[in-house]
């Protein structure tokens, strides 16, 4: 194993644990970024662009989005590669995978983008994933960008094949949905596959910026296709995995490996992880053994290994203690997230009277934390559901995200030495 390709630096809730009690939750959340003394080069881009070109994307949202993929294409350096496929139910390969020595003729090219049709997304991902692949992949950063306003309907499991042989290619998957009536849950089962992102794009006006950050980094990361493998001792259960940073996403808990993403420049990948611990003796140690895979392409190693081990006492009568602060602020924005969560598993059960409970709960702890505009929106929402008996399709999302988000802003990044290490 090459230790010092990756700094790794571990917070814990708990430095020891009770002996002989039932089985304890214990959170890590592990800091991942590259060693001061190392620096590393930008790799040339991959991309391809996947966007919605169906019925309800006409008028201002396809314009909108035609004007944001013309600003990506501006952005691109003259050795990237770069493809554009649209979509309804069937799909264009509007540009094929290549350098672009002409800008001006491909944005004339964006600019006869018209709508028609349904919305397929398993024909636009083929076609884009196809046209990624027309490269050397190790050669590049490799990227799939997804954008639609819409669900895909009989052709899930096939979007979800596609997407997790792509990852295993090092092919990362991002997607941005568009108004109220995309699947988020779709989408982020497909980001979670590669490591990517999914973004809620509330407004046609909102599409520039949104793509914009999606587009930022992709060609300055450290380290790509960064896993953590998941066999851990018998008596420890990893039960939830969230990325902190550098976004907010939920991650798959895979049988073997999970994809955490990229580190980019010297931002660190943080990942929050919720562990169960079966019943323990008193005077052991609990190893929680974090390994992690990941290829560096400054350096053209793919699959370097990284260890780093944890360790927990396990004590008659463990003390009181402070977690630290980094770690306690992402558990608690983590648990307002999964409350917002549960109201809507609740309203889909029928559990309406469940749901209304938990709504005020979580608003007046979101209102307690000070984030009013949420508190709000959810109290409109439990007013809806109360009088109407449902809740909007746009208020869930906004709820949804927004709380999703406050995991990645209210956790500040780790001081640490590398001495350390």
């Amino acid at each position: 194993m090459v230790k010092e390709l990756l700094d790794v630096h571990i917070e814990a809730s708990k430095k020891a644990i009770e002996a002989n009690r039932s089985p304890q939750l214990l959170y890590l959340l592990v800091h991942i970024r590259p060693p001061k003394e190392l620096g590393f080069s930008e790799l040339d881009l991959n991309l391809c662009l996947v966007l919605d070109r169906s019925t309800s994307m006409n008028g201002d949202r396809l314009e909108k989005v035609k004007s944001a993929a013309s600003m990506i294409v501006d952005k691109l350096s003259e050795d990237d590669r770069f493809s554009l496929v649209v979509f309804s139910d069937r799909s264009e390969v509007i540009w094929p995978a290549k350098k672009v020595a002409d800008k001006k003729v491909l944005v004339a090219m964006i600019e006869r983008i018209a709508a028609f049709g349904g919305t397929e997304i398993h024909q636009g991902l083929e076609a884009g994933l196809q046209e990624v692949r027309r490269a050397q992949l190790p050669n590049y950063s490799n990227h799939l960008i997804l954008l639609t306003d819409g669900h895909t309907y009989g052709d899930e499991e096939a979007c979800v094949d596609l997407v997790r042989k792509a990852a295993k290619d090092g092919i990362l998957f991002s997607g941005l949905g568009l108004g109220p009536d995309w699947n988020d849950r779709f989408l982020d089962e497909l980001a979670s596959l590669s490591g990517g992102d999914v973004a809620y794009i509330e407004t046609p006006e909102q599409v520039f910026q949104e793509l914009k950050q999606v587009f930022h980094g992709l060609d300055s990361a450290y380290a790509r296709n960064v896993r953590l493998v998941t066999h851990f001792p018998p008596d420890i259960t990893l039960t939830k995995a969230f990325r902190v940073s550098p976004t907010a996403q939920p991650l798959a808990l895979n049988q073997h490996e999970m994809r955490l993403g990229s580190v980019e420049g010297r931002t660190p990948l943080s990942v929050l992880l919720e562990f169960s611990i079966d019943v323990q003796r008193a005077g052991q140690l609990v190893p929680m053994p974090i390994i992690l895979t990941a290829d560096i392409p400054y350096r053209s190693l793919r699959d370097q290994g990284v260890r780093k081990f944890h360790e927990v006492a396990v004590v008659a009568q463990a003390p009181k203690e402070d977690p630290p602060k980094s770690l306690l602020a992402a558990v608690q924005a983590w648990n307002l997230h999964q409350m917002n969560e549960k109201v809507w598993e609740d309203i889909e059960a029928g559990d309406v009277h469940a749901a209304e409970i938990r709504m005020e709960h979580l608003t007046s702890r979101l209102a307690e934390a000070g984030h009013m505009a949420l508190a709000r929106q959810l109290r409109e929402e439990a007013l809806r559901l109360s009088s109407q008996g449902e809740v909007s399709v746009d208020g869930r999302k906004r709820l949804k995200f927004g709380t999703r988000s406050l995991v990645s802003q209210t956790v500040g990044l780790p001081h640490f030495d590398h001495a350390e290490m």
